[in-house]
């Protein structure tokens, strides 16, 4: 066994395309390397990983983006992740992230467009689904967004609520989630620019800013974060690809992927597939203005995750298409990432680090 001092790392991947689901690997916290331990195909297409932990042990959480799609806890602690309890459904169809919030994990469902809970019991594993938000509204991609699409779910930084991307219907979902039944209650909603199609959000370490990704438009939408009543307003856009790629036709076309922020607010990155790069943009003091200063090739092919480490040394990448993981240094005074070194895990989906 490779104990949490050395560093760990679980990457999803679509067990429907040859993935091995669920991969366990030690990381080399001084060169960012990763080593290869073992895999659970216990759960479908585990295309995303959140981490958790109960009475001091590490446990990991996973959605199966199946139809009809399901979640499970795993004890981590070990080489391989071991089934913590039952594989539970989520009441929707392809579940495609999942967050720990008030003692509950949500789930968001992409295809049937809605957002589950489920308790997290005393031992870590799950309890049967409390409830289940279903959204509605549709976008003017008639290909993309004929309904809604719920991409991703996060706690805030206050604890206080559940946040929701829903990339059909171009909204940010605020919801209420209480501890006590796990009932979900829709509380604000912020509607974005139409056509857009965001897929991810990461909020600015003051806990005071959030920056949503579009998947269908290569735009980063700039807003401020009221925790207190639970609102969230558009400041701006900034592009995350240069003009010249922005204006590629379809066969060109990019679908960004996932965004990260420096834990010391200084700079953002997002990963681009089709483009298959890995954008830089600095923030000023505030944080409300995002400039892009570089674009890096991702170290594969259609990056659909990046994932900054604890340090924020080491930046990495799970390139689905080219079934690998790729790690980058980051620059302290630049942001600029460069290529270390990658690991192949077939039809990797996701990384998440201790």
């Amino acid at each position: 066994m490779v104990g949490n001092s050395a560093g760990r790392a679980f990457v999803g991947s679509f067990t429907s395309a040859g993935g091995l689901g669920i991969t366990a690997a030690a990381v080399d916290r001084d060169t960012g390397a990763l080593t290869v331990l073992g895999s659970t195909d216990a759960v479908p297409d585990p295309s995303f990983l959140a981490i958790g932990a109960r009475d001091g042990e590490t446990v990991l959480y996973a959605v199966g983006e199946s139809a009809p799609g399901v979640a499970a806890a795993f004890s981590a602690d070990g080489d391989v992740p071991a089934l913590l309890g039952s594989v539970q459904a989520v009441g929707g169809d392809g579940p495609t992230h999942l967050a720990l919030a008030a003692n509950h994990l949500v789930t968001a469902n992409y295809t049937s467009g809605s957002v589950t809970a489920l308790p997290v019991l005393d031992d870590g594993a799950l309890g049967p689904a409390s409830d289940v938000l279903r959204y509605e509204g549709s976008g003017p991609d008639p290909d993309r967004q004929e309904g809604p699409h719920a991409h991703q779910v996060l706690a805030d930084p206050s604890g206080a609520w559940v946040v929701g991307v829903d990339l059909g219907t171009d909204a940010v979902r605020v919801c209420a989630l209480d501890p006590a039944t796990g009932s979900l209650t829709l509380h604000s909603e912020t509607a974005l620019r139409p056509g857009t199609g965001p897929r991810h959000l990461a909020f600015h370490p003051s806990g005071s800013l959030a920056y949503v990704l579009g998947e269908l438009e290569p735009v980063l939408t700039v807003c401020r974060w009221d925790a207190a009543a639970g609102r969230l307003d558009v400041l701006g856009e900034a592009p995350v690809l240069p003009e010249d790629v922005e204006a590629a036709d379809d066969a060109g076309r990019t679908y960004p992927s996932e965004v990260v922020v420096a834990h010391d607010g200084r700079f953002l990155w997002t990963a681009n597939r089709g483009h298959d790069s890995i954008s830089v943009l600095t923030l000023d003091e505030s944080g409300e203005k995002a400039a892009l200063v570089a674009t890096v090739g991702c170290g594969g092919h259609w990056p659909r995750d990046l994932t900054l480490d604890p340090s924020g040394q080491w930046l990495y990448a799970a390139n689905e298409r080219s079934g690998n993981v790729s790690w980058f240094a980051v620059d302290a005074q630049t942001g600029i990432p460069r290529h270390a070194g990658s690991i192949d895990v077939p039809a990797a989906s996701c990384v998440v680090l201790l």
